[in-house]
């Protein structure tokens, strides 16, 4: 039993040590990628060191649950696959361990991550997205610090337009300066132009000192009631000009309660609330609808009292308003169209109004649920994920950044695209939005399962040399020999016998290709029926190999070349596809399936005589080399 515990605490300090570093790592790159949207709005405004943090620590905190499923499953598959590969894994499922219990301490982990993602989310990430977009609200409003470029118009202070042609470093002085003041309007626009100027920034940082050295300044005079076409102006010329522009460079937290609405600021019980509270709301403007519509539009007509009567007199159930409207004049017609028409847009208007309302309401009740339910999937992931990468770095068996790293972005890249865009659908109404949300869990929740049932007993599902075996024994590619010397023989070749029995595979081969018409098309009928197997090929086969497998204890090594000419026979490829005739008649009935496989076997039969052919002649050459170098007397 201590044995065990000891298990435990290497397997989950394996793992622990790989996590603490795939997480900070994985945290980093989505803080980022995060700051990356945001980048071009936020640079160049002289945030200060506080700020920035708190923007850093507030988008860390907010990205931790989407962080800890993808640490996870790096984690998982460098902690198994280093297993694999240092043959770890195997000794402790040699000393009758199996892979759940190997990973046990691991997986209770895992759930406790779990746990702590959903209360994370449901605590403290609502808190702390509610502080980061107050954050960014309040970052966007800043006013940008003022660095005038050179050669080309700056326009960030508001109302005012400035050209410099060069600026001085050292000195800050700014060279031909030309300024367009639209403070008091476009039609009453000041321009400057100096020779000389300074900008500075006011010590309450308030406003902006602007110096000007040796210009002039032309200033429109058209008054907005006159119209004239000739306009006058002013022109003044100076040697220095000093002017307050106003420029609120602080940076000033906005309030942030017009985020309560937002539904990713909420937990779960907020957001239950919102939700009632939502569709309290959207049934109250629904009937409130319903009742303006039925009262307008829907009205019933109201009849008077002597149009009451006639209808009586005329005994008819309902007004046929076609007859109306022909007995209408032309003019009257048209004054109906036309009142008409104008009515129908109007309805279309306030109707096209309503459903905007309607359609926001309801989409921002999907936001809610949809949030409601990624607490929980989010915090599912963990576990997935760890089920995910687990069996696969035991089956894959290879540690350290490079094949889990490539495998675990691929495998993130499909659960992000399959998350999103699932969610984006069920917010969107096209789908429901629970099963739009854990879209993405009911995919790899299978998977995982799928790869721990695999792994737990062993399967080669990854093992690439069953594929490529597989391929070749459909595409008819084998493998060439590849014999060579080697360094410690144990047991000399029986040179004698050796020959014997290649003399005999070479009369067994010749004997097979004189009762077989290997090169003429076998009989389609017979081919589907026959389905015993060719032993007479096996046989040549194994007394083949086995023959081989004696000489390559030889020395000499020009008859180790020699036997790599030897070809793999195939001892089933020439012959009917299955064992079962039944299975064979039925292929055969299928025309198209069953010509194709009836040319597949043809082409077999021929490389079959071919490969015999390559054997009569390669046994001979051995013969030969054994013969001429005296191996035997």
């Amino acid at each position: 039993m201590l044995r065990i515990k000891k298990l435990d605490i290497f397997v989950l300090k394996s793992f622990l040590l790989l996590f603490s570093g795939t997480f900070f790592i994985c945290l980093f790159i989505f803080m980022m990628q995060f700051l990356w949207r945001y980048v071009d709005e936020l640079v160049g405004k002289g945030l200060e060191i506080s700020v920035l943090a708190q923007f850093f620590f507030y988008s860390g905190l907010t990205l931790i649950p989407l962080s800890l499923p993808l640490a996870i499953l790096l984690a998982a598959l460098m902690t198994f696959g280093n297993f694999g590969e240092r043959y770890e894994l195997l000794s402790m499922k040699a000393a009758g361990i199996p892979l759940l219990r190997i990973m046990r301490p691991v997986v209770l982990f895992c759930v406790f991550l779990g746990a702590m993602s959903f209360f994370f989310q449901n605590e403290i990430g609502p808190r702390a997205q509610k502080q980061l977009w107050t954050l960014l609200v309040s970052m966007k409003q800043k006013s940008p610090e003022v660095d005038i470029p050179e050669g080309v118009f700056y326009s960030d202070i508001d109302g005012y337009n400035i050209y410099v042609k060069h600026k001085d470093r050292k000195t800050g002085m700014l060279k031909d300066v030309l300024i367009y003041n639209f403070s008091d309007g476009f039609e009453n626009a000041h321009i400057i132009w100096a020779e000389e100027g300074k900008l500075e920034l006011t010590a309450d940082k308030q406003h902006l000192y602007l110096h000007l050295y040796d210009g002039e300044q032309f200033e429109n005079l058209k008054s907005q009631s006159v119209i004239s076409r000739n306009v006058p102006y002013r022109r003044e010329s100076f040697k220095e000009k000093h002017t307050l522009i106003q420029f609120d460079s602080d940076f000033n937290m906005v309030d942030g309660s017009f985020l309560d609405q937002r539904s990713d600021i909420k937990n779960m019980h907020e957001i239950s609330q919102a939700i009632d509270s939502l569709e309290m709301h959207a049934d109250s403007v629904g009937r409130a609808y319903f009742k303006d519509v039925i009262h307008t539009t829907y009205q019933t007509a109201q009849l008077s009292k002597a149009d009451s009567i006639k209808l009586k007199e005329l005994n008819v159930a309902y007004i046929n308003t076609d007859s109306i409207y022909n007995s209408m004049t032309s003019q009257e017609k048209s004054q109906t169209l036309s009142k008409t028409e104008n009515r129908m847009a109007s309805l279309a208007s306030d109707w096209d109004m309503k459903s905007f309302m309607s359609k926001s309401t309801d989409g921002n009740i999907r936001s809610h649920r949809s949030d409601w339910h990624k607490k929980i999937t989010l915090s599912l992931a963990c576990i997935i994920f760890f089920f995910i990468g687990a069996p696969l770095g035991a089956i894959i068996r290879k540690g350290g950044l490079g094949m889990p790293v490539v495998i675990s972005v691929l495998i993130f890249v499909v659960y992000y695209i399959i998350d999103s865009g699932a969610t984006r659908i069920g917010k969107s109404g096209e789908m429901n939005v629970a099963l739009g949300t854990w879209m993405s869990t009911l995919v790899l929740a299978p998977v995982g399962a799928f790869f721990t049932y695999k792994s737990n007993k062993d399967s080669v599902v990854f093992n690439i040399d069953t594929y490529a075996a597989f391929f070749r024994k459909v595409f008819g590619i084998r493998l060439s020999r590849h014999l060579f010397k080697k360094e410690v023989i144990i047991h000399t070749p029986e040179y004698r016998k050796d020959v014997e029995a290649l003399e005999h595979i070479s009369a067994s081969c010749e004997d097979y290709m004189r009762m077989h018409r290997l090169k003429g098309l076998p009989n389609y009928i017979k081919l589907f029926m026959n389905n015993k197997p060719d032993d007479a090929i096996a046989d040549i086969s194994r007394q083949m190999e086995a023959v081989i497998e004696e000489l390559s204890n030889s020395k000499d090594p020009i008859l180790l070349n020699a036997m790599n000419n030897y070809p793999f026979l195939a001892v089933k490829a020439h012959k009917s596809p299955f064992g079962n005739r039944w299975l064979n008649w039925a292929l055969g009935i299928v025309v198209p399936a069953g010509l194709l496989v009836y040319l597949h076997i043809w082409r077999f039969r021929l490389r079959l005589e071919k490969d015999l052919k390559n054997i009569i002649r390669t046994n001979g050459q051995v013969i030969q080399q054994i013969k001429d170098q005296h191996y035997y007397s």
